[in-house]
């Protein structure tokens, strides 16, 4: 009895199940039934004011066409009518002559008859019959304003409802990633003439291959797009890779997306250690503000009291969705790694080969400022420059202003003005550092050196603060420079 029972309420539920898809299957047909009424009145509606705009264009072409009728008709008119006015005053003109020679002929009076034949004679030599010309200044045919609408019949003779375009094929032989930009080529499988515009949607990843249907980052659209291809600007490469996928749109519907591309797009992200970084250099992300009541020290003690402890550092935040296997781990035991007047603090991502470029801006009144690289072996006490383990360029503003390039304690003044941000190009297995006015990517200074450790981006400030700018690729203008061996041309070897 109780198998049957426990049977029973199996069928009751699935019963109650059922009836609900049921429900909410008859509750999607009803409104399926109002979406079919408002659509076709809307559609109606809409090709009753195709029609009616056409009926007007087709009018205003008609008014157009009649009246350029009207004005020829007045004019051949008119031109004629003055001819023929001149006509017939020179055939009166004519008679008035032919009949005077009459008379002068058959007069008697010898004497007055050579007077009167010079009178003729000078008068036809004047008549307006013989300066007048017997040809039609104008045509009485009106051929030319005829039209033969045949064609444009059989044009709307053809007309149908605007199909549903094609999906757009991408071009990734075409498509570009270079200098932060990304130009995107597709194309039409078949030539389609009503295609309105185009809609591309992009969203960073950082998985290879195929678009995964669930991913954290959204979509982000761009339409009215009316060449097949675009080029997205200024972008921040802080992921591995792009998708991309494009749709086109007549008046009336859009079509399927494309088959969705992934793009890579490399280049160097990194964050700011605040694990390494002296007491009163305040980290946040990627900027940094000397505190000389030393705030950073402040924001442990809250940090502690709030349970966050260590794990706030953003060497423990990855940059990107996935942890970078050059990411640095925790600097030394103690959490404040450079003290003294070492004011430092160095990112968190080792650079171990390949072509790295990133950007800084400093601010102008900061009293001391320098940005470069160093071996993760710098010491707590040590600063920039000051040692053979790092390499930078120092902006000082205090007491005596100065620009220059330091390495291993020696100095090279910098003839030139300084920037407000400094664009930094690191290629490791060059051995090539080189810095440049980010905006006009002037090169400030290269040194070229062995390097025999990995290296990190080191930045010191005092009395100031910066802002790092990371994800940007190594601009193309920069690497013609080094190509043309442009940026070696400012080494100094004393600094080497």
């Amino acid at each position: 009895m109780e198998d049957q029972r426990e049977a029973l309420r199996k069928i009751i539920t699935t019963l109650a199940v059922k009836n609900e898809e049921i429900q909410s299957f008859i509750y999607s047909l009803k409104q399926m039934l109002l979406n079919v009424e408002a659509n076709s009145a809307k559609v109606q509606e809409d090709l009753e004011a195709e029609f009616q705009s056409l009926f007007s264009l087709l009018e205003e072409l008609k008014e157009g066409m009649l009246m350029k009728i009207k004005q020829d008709r007045a004019s051949r008119t008119y031109e004629l009518q003055n001819q023929l006015a001149a006509c017939t005053r020179a055939l009166e003109s004519s008679e008035e002559l032919l009949e005077m020679a009459n008379q002068t002929l058959q007069a008697t009076d010898s004497e007055d008859f050579p007077q009167a034949a010079k009178q003729i004679k000078d008068g036809v030599t004047m008549a307006p019959a013989f300066r007048l010309s017997l040809k039609a200044k104008v045509s009485d045919n009106m051929s030319h304003l005829m039209v033969d609408f045949a064609q444009e019949r059989q044009m709307l003779q053809a007309l149908k409802f605007l199909p549903v375009p094609s999906a757009p094929v991408i071009d990734l032989a075409e498509s570009l990633v270079a200098d932060n930009c990304v130009t995107l080529v597709w194309r039409m499988p078949d030539e389609d003439s009503k295609i309105d515009h185009y809609v591309l949607e992009y969203r960073r990843t950082n998985f290879e291959g195929p678009p995964r249907i669930k991913e954290d980052q959204p979509w982000m659209v761009i339409e009215g797009i009316r060449q097949t291809e675009y080029t997205l600007t200024g972008l921040k490469f802080d992921m591995k890779y792009m998708n991309f996928r494009v749709k086109a749109c007549n008046k009336a519907v859009a079509g399927e997306f494309s088959e969705p591309v992934t793009l890579e797009t490399p280049a160097f992200m990194f964050r700011l250690d605040a694990s390494t970084s002296h007491q009163n250099l305040r980290v946040d992300d990627l900027s940094v503000e000397w505190d000389a009541m030393g705030g950073k020290v402040q924001d442990i003690k809250t940090r502690e009291k709030d349970g966050k402890g260590r794990t706030a550092s953003p060497v423990n935040s990855p940059a990107r969705g996935t942890p970078s296997p050059k990411r640095m781990p925790s600097g030394r035991g103690g959490r404040d790694r450079f003290t003294a007047e070492s004011y430092t603090v160095l990112g968190d991502t080792l650079i171990d080969g390949g072509e790295h470029y990133w950007e800084v801006r400093y601010e102008p009144d900061s009293k001391a400022f320098g940005v470069g690289v160093a071996y993760r072996s710098l010491g707590r006490f040590e600063q920039l420059g000051k040692t053979a383990s790092s390499w930078c360029l120092h902006v000082n503003n205090w007491l005596q202003v100065s620009f220059t390039a330091k390495h291993a304690n020696k100095v090279k003044v910098l003839d030139a003005p300084v920037p407000d941000c400094l664009g930094v190009h690191c290629d490791f297995h060059q051995g090539l550092l080189s810095f440049y006015n980010a905006r006009t990517k002037q090169v400030l200074h290269t040194f070229k050196a062995k390097f025999t450790q990995p290296l990190l981006p080191a930045f010191t400030v005092w009395c100031g603060s910066f802002q790092v700018t990371t994800g940007l690729q190594v601009p193309s203008s920069v690497r013609c420079l080094q190509k043309r061996g442009s940026a070696t041309s400012s080494s100094n070897t004393s600094l080497t």
